[in-house]
């Protein structure tokens, strides 16, 4: 039976091309939610992040309940989709109402991965 053999230029031009989606210029990055959006949206984000990835940390006494408000919930919840999604920059947009940034969120034990 023959052995399948992969081109090492395209493994290594795959392996290029995921990393880069998760950096800017050589930087994580991370997507919160813009301080100015409307807590309408914040809330739509919320709940089509959460309806498409594991948001469990967002629930109380998890580790990235507190602060209970709505720009917090929304910026993990849309952080998790992001990265979920490979961290494109479409899927940080959410209807014009999330930033991407490269300056970690995380605080306390609420780490944004």
């Amino acid at each position: 039976m023959a052995k399948a053999t992969v081109p090492l230029f395209f493994l290594l031009f795959s392996f290029i091309s995921v990393c880069k989606l998760s950096t800017v210029n050589g930087q994580k990055t991370w997507c919160v939610a813009k301080p100015s959006s409307d807590p309408g949206t914040l809330l739509v984000n919320i709940n089509y992040a959460c309806s498409q990835v594991d948001c469990r940390v967002l629930q109380k006494g998890c580790s990235c309940f507190y602060p209970d408000n709505l720009i917090n919930h929304a910026s993990i919840a849309m952080n998790l989709y992001y990265q979920s999604r490979g961290r494109n920059h479409w899927n940080c947009f959410f209807g014009n109402s999330a930033l991407i940034v490269t300056t970690d969120p995380s605080y306390g034990n609420c780490i944004y991965e």
